[in-house]
């Protein structure tokens, strides 16, 4: 099992930068090493996106949707963490960003995530 806690969101102008951090506490089963975490984001009356998501020890990822090319998923194996700096902040990505986590190779659907973080706030003023 493991717990996400995101943090780093906040109220930032366009074109700006954030990184969001999802640490990760193992509590049972695999590593953290082996699950895939993922950042998801969802907008009021928007289905849930993937946004980013990264395998293993970093060197698989993936990006979708408007943040590709803009984003930047990467993981610090120390500290159970993983990143997302978001560069050339829009208006668009104003939402809840959401940590999410299986046991497994990456996914942009998020039905196939075990656990999720409480998400924490990105709002972009143009």
């Amino acid at each position: 099992q493991v717990q996400l806690m995101e943090s780093g969101g906040d109220s930032v102008q366009a074109g700006g930068s954030l990184r969001l951090s999802c640490t990760a506490s193992v509590v049972s089963g695999r590593t953290y090493s082996n699950y895939c975490v993922a950042w998801f984001r969802q907008a009021p009356g928007k289905e849930r996106e993937g946004v980013a998501g990264i395998y293993g020890s970093g060197s698989t990822s993936y990006y979708a949707g408007s943040g590709e090319g803009r984003f930047t998923i990467s993981r610090d194996n120390f500290k159970n963490t993983v990143y997302l700096q978001m560069n050339s902040l829009k208006s668009e990505d104003t939402t809840m960003y959401y940590c999410a986590a299986r046991g497994g190779s990456c996914s942009a659907r998020d039905p196939v995530y075990d656990f999720w973080g409480q998400g924490t706030q990105v709002t972009v003023s143009s």
